[in-house]
């Protein structure tokens, strides 16, 4: 997931990217279980998706976010 990501980068808009390792947590184990590798464009909000990339998520929470802070 995290390459196919990264390949959704556009020159000069890198994404600020934290792999944070579910198994070493406790919590975040008891949460996610199998549903890993799972993707937050925000913790406060919803998962964008789990297991594969979902581009259509992914590049509407871009551009969502885009939107706010034109």
């Amino acid at each position: 997931m995290l390459a196919a990501l990264r390949a959704l980068e556009q020159p000069g808009q890198a994404f600020a990217i934290e792999v944070i390792d579910v198994d070493a947590d406790q919590a975040l184990e008891a949460r996610f279980n199998e549903l890993v590798p799972v993707l937050y464009g925000d913790p406060a909000e919803p998962e964008l998706c789990h297991y594969h990339l979902d581009e259509t998520a992914v590049r509407a929470y871009i551009d969502r976010k885009a939107r706010l802070l034109a």
